[in-house]
């Protein structure tokens, strides 16, 4: 088996990716059967993107605080390890953002799409579902849309629902609403088309992010799933992520 080992910038994942290297191979991407990420969750959602556009499945290890999507280290048996695991398929966000000079931009979003408020005023969003306008106006500092994988992520910190990992749904969650006060959010098929449009964008300009990708001062984001692209995690058994999240939602 042909791995391909990438790390966060700490002393001890650094080091600990040289010493697999020597014992278990150094291979290019191109060559590589699987990519093991030593790091953290942060490291994780990186490496996935990676491996998105390369069709190689990712098994981490994890050398960060949390560590949610990550299996414990340990360098003996990895080639069995990995054979052994568990695979769990995720598919992204397609995001289309549209900016107040008319410029398009795309991006791609495992997690999370996020719009936030980029001054001391509230943002003023109208959201559209499939078409049809459901909220003409929401004064928030932002609001997020999840998929199942990202749902314990920003998401939950935001009070929103979590999604089993293999539910066809999406989550839309307010950050801090204003007006509605009461709105909470809502669970939205995973073919439903989301449209955000910024209301007064020069005097409240708003950012949207898909996972890490920023995009400023955008007028209008449209966000669907994409099904053509998608990425394998690998866990060890009976330690997945399905498992992980449904964990998630005894936590108390």
């Amino acid at each position: 088996m042909m791995m391909r080992f990438v790390s966060s910038e700490t002393p001890e994942a650094l080091a600990a990716a040289e010493r697999m290297r020597k014992r278990y191979g150094k291979f290019d991407l191109d060559r590589s059967d699987v990519l093991v990420a030593l790091g953290g969750d942060g490291l994780m959602l990186q490496t996935l993107h990676r491996a998105m556009k390369l069709g190689v499945p990712v098994y981490g290890m994890n050398f960060g605080s949390v560590g949610f999507m990550m299996n414990p280290f340990s360098e003996d048996a990895l080639v069995d390890r990995i054979a052994a695991a568990q695979r769990t398929r995720i598919y992204p966000l397609a995001m289309e953002a549209v900016d107040v000079s008319g410029r398009r931009q795309t991006a791609l979003a495992l997690n999370e799409v996020s719009l936030f408020r980029s001054t001391y005023q509230a943002a003023k969003l109208q959201i559209s579902v499939d078409g049809a306008v459901r909220m003409e106006e929401l004064v928030c500092d932002g609001a997020i849309l999840s998929t199942p994988a990202g749902s314990t992520a920003y998401n939950l910190s935001a009070h929103g629902p979590i999604l089993p990992i293999d539910a066809p749904l999406l989550a839309l969650t307010p950050i801090s609403p204003f007006r509605p006060r009461r709105w909470r959010g809502a669970i939205l098929s995973n073919n439903a088309v989301v449209k955000f449009m910024t209301r007064e964008a020069a005097k409240r300009p708003v950012s949207a992010v898909a996972d890490n990708r920023e995009f400023q001062n955008v007028a209008e984001v449209t966000v669907r799933e994409d099904r053509s692209h998608g990425v394998t995690l690998l866990f060890d058994p009976g330690t997945g992520l399905e498992e992980r999240v449904l964990a998630e939602q005894f936590t108390y």
